[in-house]
């Protein structure tokens, strides 16, 4: 069975945390294995906002003050990750593999609102309680000669290899929610600034066996409505898919992917109907203790920061975006440092008035990410964000967080 294309993201990201040496709590009976794998992590994160001259940004990252409201914010929260706690039962019956995951996601921030990451209730009030985002509930059957097969809510493919290889994954990255008065169950890290964020999705796919270190997936998925647009019923599912390869030549390790999604958008007794596409492509390169990492995706109706989130101008006039995140790590002994640079860009649709509409937003994060035990990691990291209109404003920001992630 193909695990590297299957695991959830917390599984992935605690094994990507190498210099943690986590794994998971195994308990065999009979037939079957039981596993218990998840994380805590806490940030203090400080935000100096834009206050000299905001503008109103539809889709800007960057945190505003000024007009009475405080420059600065501070708060102590989840970062890019939830805190997880994740399930999973494995067996072997007639020679297949055959597995079961569910994946629970709770926050340290009051969150009320429903959706953990929609919030809408009162913000950070006493009496108030942190939300649990349970993002999935999928299984895996195959084996290694006939490929896999998953079905359930779990991770999609587009965008997931940006996110699992993002080093602000253990960290905070960019503030987000953590800036302002209505917490969320995450931060951003560099969702919105250099990717579009992979979501959970109900899918069902089919992984290839891996041929010469390379795999295929192609599924569907129960398609989503844009945010803030086109809201109709579906006649058809959406699709998605990625290529992966993976090598190493002489102690250096090689990973390459590329992954589409696509879907039809239908307004009921509206204009807005559309198609939506993105590709992305990618890989990272391990020399020793240096990895370097790039990821580019593009477009058409596929909107910014979430999936077809500002996707079109609300009359089936696709948006165009594109961006990309740049990323190099070191380690030295149980210390590792890093740098990425990320930029989403969105352009309005043709022939649209689009001044007061996001036209890129701008990150560049530097951290610090310590290993005091083999699951015990201590971080720092100063991060950079800029918004800027297609009307030619744009605001400014800055958070630093210094936190600790527990994987298990």
């Amino acid at each position: 069975m193909s695990k590297s294309n299957q695991r959830n993201l917390i599984a992935a990201a605690v094994a990507l945390l190498s210099s943690t040496g986590a794994s998971a709590l195994e308990l065999n009976a009979g037939d079957y294995k039981f596993t218990v794998n998840g994380n805590i992590n806490v940030h203090y994160v400080y935000s100096d906002c834009d206050s000299s001259s905001p503008v109103v940004i539809g889709g800007g990252l960057a945190c505003t003050g000024g007009g009475g409201t405080a420059k600065s914010a501070s708060a102590v929260t989840n970062g890019l990750l939830p805190a997880a706690l994740s399930f999973g039962v494995i067996t072997q019956q007639n020679g297949l593999d055959i597995e079961g995951h569910f994946g629970l996601y709770p926050g340290i921030s009051t969150n009320d609102g429903g959706s953990p990451n929609l919030q809408g209730g009162a913000g950070n009030v006493g009496l108030g309680t942190t939300g649990l985002d349970v993002r999935q509930v999928y299984l895996t059957v195959g084996n290694k000669d006939i490929g896999t097969f998953t079905a359930g809510r779990n991770f999609g493919l587009f965008g997931f290899d940006a996110i699992i290889n993002d080093m602000t994954i253990p960290g905070v990255g960019a503030a987000g929610a953590a800036a302002s008065g209505t917490p969320a169950n995450t931060t951003l890290g560099s969702i919105g600034l250099g990717y579009v964020y992979t979501d959970t999705l109900a899918q069902m796919n089919y992984t290839t066996p891996a041929f010469a270190g390379a795999t295929l997936t192609l599924g569907i998925y129960d398609p989503l409505n844009s945010l803030g647009g086109a809201t109709g019923r579906k006649t058809q599912p959406g699709f998605h898919g990625k290529l992966a390869y993976k090598t190493e030549v002489g102690g250096t390790k090689v990973y390459l992917s590329s992954a589409f999604i696509t879907q039809q958008q239908r307004d009921d007794g509206g204009s807005d109907d559309y198609r939506s596409y993105g590709l992305d492509v990618g890989g990272k390169v391990n020399i020793s203790d240096l990895e370097l990492g790039g990821w580019y995706y593009y477009g058409k109706g596929l909107g910014t920061t979430a999936l077809f989130l500002l996707s079109s101008d609300g009359n089936g006039g696709r948006r165009g975006s594109n961006g990309y995140l740049a990323q190099a790590t070191y380690k030295i002994d149980a210390v590792k440092v890093g740098v990425n640079y990320g930029v989403s860009r969105l352009s309005g649709a043709d022939g649209e008035n689009a001044t007061g509409l996001v036209r890129s937003n701008t990150k560049i994060t530097g951290g610090v990410y310590y290993s005091l035990t083999k699951n015990l990691l201590l971080l720092s990291e100063v991060t950079s964000v800029t918004a800027k209109a297609h009307g030619g404003g744009k605001n400014e920001a800055l958070n630093f967080n210094v936190g600790t992630f527990l994987s298990f």
